[in-house]
């Protein structure tokens, strides 16, 4: 299964008649160059998950997103799944108890990482003060889809680790800074919100505002790299295990890259790099396969400026399946969800996976099949490895995170 051109951009997949008004809106500059939709897009802030827009002097903030340099990270161990299995609900627990979810952190201890002496903190005083935010949450992973999985590779039985987070409370504020300075407001003016339809925010990248926003997106990124590293090293240590192959990428980021004969800037807003020999991975829901794949050059690649699925894709909203929050007393609980929490813990268990925390609105049920999306990708990528989640460990249903992705 190929692709098709829907007006200037191609098109992987069926995404809906609002998702498709959304890229075309993200690709209306004169700059653009070219634009993707991947089989997992659905509406998002601004611009869809799962767009690809790649322009000529242009970079976007909005299109990067707030949860700047979001991601994933796996590696294959040194263990199999049967080294671990009669272990499995203890170690899940340990995981669960020491990896900080959300805005908390376990160890009260900050980590100290070099990246903190880097020269970008200094490129706008408002970045410079979010140093301390970002000391506090180098390592937490945060709500929402972010998580951390055990997986058995199909085939071999061999154990993988893989991790899903972002730049965290650092990143969403840097986005909003910037999104604030474009619009000639204050850095740490509070924040405007998030439309779904508002016009993308683009800044010229020969400006020193354009350079400024890259310089701070590439630390977010560097804090990204640094946040998984640790709590891939973490689980590592629990396991007792050493990894023996990784692969690491972002899906949220701008990148400059030459495409059709021209250095431009792509701006992949939940969707995977995948260039020729490039390795990533691809992380489906709870109650699926993941895998890692590797790009090919093809015709239909180069037509995806190299970018694939960063995931299954959403189809049913949070407050749709999980309801919407109310306050009882001092609670705050979800009424009026299509899927229960009991309905949701009996549909991962019946996959056969170990789950600490994770709530309706991360179900299997909301997103689509994985093998699905992959296959209208066929065309562009390689499947490396397939991994099994036999261990999910998400942020507790009733956890708020203001930056969980």
């Amino acid at each position: 299964m190929g692709y098709r051109m829907v007006g200037d951009t191609v098109v992987f997949g069926d995404p809906d008649a609002d998702t498709l008004a959304q890229i075309k809106r993200c690709a209306e500059p004169s700059e653009t160059v070219g634009s993707v939709l991947c089989a997992d897009a659905h509406k998002g802030y601004s611009m869809p998950i799962g767009g690809v827009v790649a322009y000529d002097g242009l970079v976007s903030p909005s299109g990067v997103g707030f949860d700047i340099a979001c991601g994933n990270k796996a590696v294959r161990t040194d263990l199999t799944v049967e080294d671990v299995r009669k272990d499995l609900p203890k170690i899940m627990d340990t995981i669960f108890n020491t990896i900080s979810f959300g805005l908390g952190r376990k160890n009260p201890t900050p980590i100290d990482h070099p990246l903190f002496d880097s020269p970008r903190w200094n490129v706008h005083p408002g970045v410079a003060a979010l140093k301390k935010l970002a000391r506090e949450q180098l390592g937490t992973v945060g709500a929402g889809n972010h998580y951390v999985d055990l997986l058995e590779e199909l085939g071999t039985g061999r154990l993988w680790v893989a991790v899903h987070f972002g730049s965290r409370g650092f990143g969403h504020k840097t986005a909003t800074g910037f999104l604030n300075l474009a619009a000639n407001l204050p850095f740490d003016a509070p924040s405007r919100g998030e439309s779904m339809d508002a016009p993308p925010t683009l800044l010229r990248t020969d400006t020193p505002l354009g350079q400024a926003y890259l310089e701070a997106m590439r630390l977010a990124g560097e804090y990204a790299y640094a946040g998984r590293d640790y709590v891939v090293d973490q689980v590592l240590r629990i396991l007792g295990a050493r990894a023996t192959y990784s692969v690491h990428n972002h899906h949220n980021f701008a990148w400059e890259e030459e495409h059709f004969g021209r250095k431009v800037w792509v701006i992949r807003k939940g969707a995977t790099p995948c260039h020729p020999g490039q390795e990533s991975f691809v992380g489906g829901s709870m109650g699926d396969i993941s895998v890692v794949i590797r790009g090919k050059d093809t015709p239909a690649a180069r037509a995806s400026l190299y970018s694939t699925v960063h995931g299954a894709g959403r189809i049913m909203s949070r407050t749709q399946a999980a309801g919407r929050w109310k306050r009882v007393g001092k609670k705050r609980v979800r009424v009026g969800g299509l899927i229960s929490q009991q309905e949701m813990e009996k549909r991962v268990a019946a996959y056969g996976v170990e789950l600490r925390g994770g709530g309706p609105d991360e179900a299997p049920d909301v997103y689509r099949k994985l093998q699905e999306v992959l296959d209208a990708h066929a065309d562009t990528i390689d499947i490396l490895y397939t991994l099994k989640p036999i261990g999910v460990a998400m942020a507790p249903a009733d956890l708020f995170d203001p930056y969980k992705d």
